[in-house]
């Protein structure tokens, strides 16, 4: 029996399961999860969230506590960029609703303690989940979900709750998914599809005769459908790994320095040796120069920059390190982050003038600038490569 858009009761292997669509930045939403768990009083609460988003919402990251050198020798910096690109888009989110994105499942996991419900956190883990969808979708692909995150990241458009619940609506859900679907189908069927499946097991087998469960609205339909399914064991663990790179992408990053590389080799043995020099100076200059635009664009210190015409030319015949790693890594070292650029960059990058002026996004921006100068400067100095031909 459907008592509402938000909330659907179902009966799976003798449990009642009051299943609660919502809306991440919802006010509506987090009032009827906290009405409906206390008036339900559940046996067990389920919430769309695994162990590193729990802690994460629950306890607010510190970070002061962030080692940035280390990060970037581990080569997690590109990790870091889509976190705090992740958490401007929320907090500009926010701003419009005055609800933090998250909100109803933090008040979903204080209410099931404040009734003494157990607390059951069935979403699959956040880094296996994105780690599938970038190795599972292909790699002619990648640039499309690429332009899609951006796109995301700097939309800009108000939203209220008249809106909020008409995304709930589960016509305008569907519509949304068979959009993402036919653009991004390896992408939907990893975060959407596969989750759906996951969650829909882990709530089924949730401890209890009585369970609330509280989710994102556009996975409402799928855990309805796995559970007519009857979704087994076997199939939870064909979605809970993260599959090994392939041959293809673990081969892809060394084709283009072999290439130069052996262009270069060749040249020097076989070729006009004033082609060799063009060439050679031509890959200098278009890489440094490159490079070196991206890092002082980013307002990176001076040393930074020049360092950044070194490394260029250099890195971009080793895959295993790029010039926005050299280039973040000096930054950090002459102009590191103070107290009070890690207490504030939540709230600095939701707008440009704080990304460019927060020391610790300046330091991102830096490694990404670099490398996008960088690439950019290996293709312009193509041109002159194939002469030595």
């Amino acid at each position: 029996m459907s008592e509402s858009t938000d909330i659907t009761r179902i009966t799976v292997d003798g449990k009642e399961i009051i299943l609660v669509g919502t809306a991440h930045i919802s006010a509506q939403s987090v009032e009827i999860v906290v009405r409906t768990i206390e008036n339900e009083a559940p046996d067990t609460v389920c919430v769309e969230l695994d162990e590193p988003r729990f802690r994460a919402i629950r306890d607010e990251v510190n970070w002061q506590e962030l080692n940035l050198v280390q990060i970037i020798r581990n080569k997690q910096t590109t990790f870091l960029v889509a976190r705090l690109g992740l958490m401007a888009f929320q907090k500009r989110m926010s701003l419009y609703t005055g609800v933090k994105p998250g909100q109803e499942m933090l008040e979903a996991t204080h209410t099931a303690e404040r009734m003494g419900a157990e607390l059951s956190l069935v979403d699959r883990d956040i880094q296996k989940t994105l780690l599938r969808a970038w190795r599972l979708t292909p790699f002619w692909k990648r640039s499309s979900l690429g332009a899609v995150l951006l796109a995301g990241m700097f939309q800009k458009s108000e939203v209220d709750e008249s809106e909020l619940e008409s995304l709930r609506e589960e016509h305008n859900i569907n519509e949304i998914l068979d959009e993402l679907g036919g653009t991004l189908p390896d992408m939907k069927r990893v975060l959407v599809d596969e989750r759906d499946l996951y969650m829909a097991h882990k709530i089924r087998s949730a401890p209890g005769t009585k369970i609330v469960a509280v989710v994102g609205a556009a996975h409402k339909p799928g855990i309805i459908r796995n559970w007519a399914a009857e979704t087994t064991d076997a199939q939870v663990d064909a979605i809970d790994f993260v599959p090994d790179r392939g041959a293809f992408s673990k081969v892809l990053p060394w084709i283009l320095p072999l290439i130069v590389i052996g262009l270069f080799v060749g040249g020097f043995f076989f070729g006009d040796p004033e082609n060799f020099k063009r060439a050679a100076i031509a890959w200098v200059v278009a890489n440094g120069t490159l490079a070196a635009l991206g890092a002082a664009l980013a307002f990176g210190h001076p040393l930074t920059i020049i360092t950044a015409f070194f490394a260029a030319p250099i890195t971009s015949l080793n895959p295993t390190i790029g010039a926005g790693m050299v280039t973040a890594l000096v930054q950090t070292l002459i102009a590191a982050p103070t107290v009070r650029d890690m207490e504030r960059v939540g709230d600095d990058v939701v707008n440009w003038r704080g990304v460019w002026s927060n020391r610790l996004s300046r330091i991102l921006l830096v490694f990404v600038f670099s490398n996008i100068g960088s690439s950019l400067g290996t293709f312009v100095s193509f041109n002159w490569l194939i002469d030595l031909l």
